[in-house]
């Protein structure tokens, strides 16, 4: 039998030669802010995501035992993506505007992808991984483990189980910031019929007085006790609502076309993030809005079935191009916009005519 602690460590050193660059291990037990989750979806915060809201989803987010019985220890992982921008500048008024001007008029030429989206789908990156540390894992036993393993995927609530991990604190912005590499990294789990001495949390907060990442939201969407509006977040709005835009947010959206990384361009711990997994590196992370409005079902998915961008679908992509169009276009936009107006799905249509008349008030004040 090998001793805990030294198995713990071998599968850590194992996790970073697979590119985890952060590996922390904790217990099944409740995780400690379950109480602020359901109040967040009592006060509808979750949007339209009524998946979260399910019975099942809500006992197995209250105990992943119920997820999987025989769970002795939980591996936490961390995976780094690329940053979207250099380091934050020191001055907090000036980041602030930064992010507020990259908001409002894109920062660079083209919409804006979230750079966790940049390249490959970590849903199809990660699992190969994670079975690959498991079948160590067993080698190193001896014997067969069970186990279960998530990446964004599970009901669970990782920045919770992450914490009592270890590999860091719950930023304002919600995000879990490590002190050495920021926050441009991807969680993942792994449940384990395994007696793993457990790390100890992270206890401190290294936000302190800093509020970079709620002025710099354009929606208002962070809340003061570390949660958000989803309903009113740039990701959930390209992301995860199926249906229109409300009107009241559009013009807040800038040019991003999915999610956003604003709250996490002025947060001054992202000066230590560090190179960016192979996987999810791409040179060329803007889309030219006025061609892409006119990508075709085929087009679509052939250029994204590979990359994270292909949930939103084909319409919602372009309902937030027509949007971002809308928020930075010139009249040199106008004809894709109406050629956009006439498209077969009511929800482009929509938002293609909001952006015209939006284009229309700039130029015709």
């Amino acid at each position: 039998m090998i001793p805990s602690n030294h198995l713990k460590q071998e599968i850590k050193t194992r996790a970073s030669q697979l590119g985890f660059i952060l590996a922390g291990v904790t217990t099944p037990d409740p995780p400690p802010h379950y109480t602020t989750f359901e109040d967040w979806l009592a006060r509808g915060r979750h949007g339209t995501m009524e998946y979260l809201a399910t019975e099942r989803s809500r006992a197995r987010r209250a105990d992943p035992r119920q997820i999987m019985p025989e769970c002795k220890s939980i591996l936490v992982l961390a995976t780094p993506y690329s940053s979207p921008l250099p380091p934050p500048i020191s001055d907090k008024k000036s980041s602030v505007n930064n992010a507020k001007l990259l908001a409002e008029m894109g920062g660079q030429e083209g919409g804006q992808i979230a750079s966790y989206a940049w390249g490959a789908d970590y849903h199809d990156v990660l699992p190969a991984r994670m079975q690959e540390l498991v079948h160590f894992i067993e080698e190193q036993a001896g014997y067969p483990v069970k186990n279960r393993w998530y990446s964004d995927t599970g009901p669970i609530l990782e920045r919770d189980l992450a914490q009592r991990a270890g590999i860091g604190w719950i930023g304002k912005n919600t995000c879990l910031i490590n002190p050495k590499h920021g926050s441009y990294f991807l969680l993942s789990e792994i449940l384990l019929d395994l007696e793993l001495e457990p790390d100890p949390p992270f206890t401190t907060d290294h936000c302190g007085t800093c509020t970079r990442c709620i002025e710099a939201c354009p929606t208002d969407c962070i809340l003061p006790d570390r949660t958000i509006d989803a309903s009113r977040c740039i990701s959930y709005l390209t992301i995860e609502l199926k249906d229109n835009i409300p009107s009241e947010l559009r013009n807040k959206m800038g040019n991003w076309v999915f999610g956003c990384d604003i709250c996490q361009m002025v947060c001054p711990w992202n000066r230590f993030a560090g190179e960016s997994d192979s996987a999810f590196e791409n040179h060329n992370p803007t889309v030219d809005l006025i061609e892409e409005l006119s990508i075709s079902s085929q087009e679509f998915n052939q250029r994204f079935k590979e990359t994270p961008v292909k949930r939103a679908k084909r319409r919602g992509y372009l309902r937030n191009v027509a949007v971002a169009l809308g928020n930075t276009g010139s009249m040199q936009a106008l004809p894709v916009l109406q050629n956009a107006s006439n498209n077969e799905e009511p929800l482009v249509r929509e938002h293609a005519q909001w952006a015209i008349e939006e284009i229309s008030k700039r130029t015709n004040p």
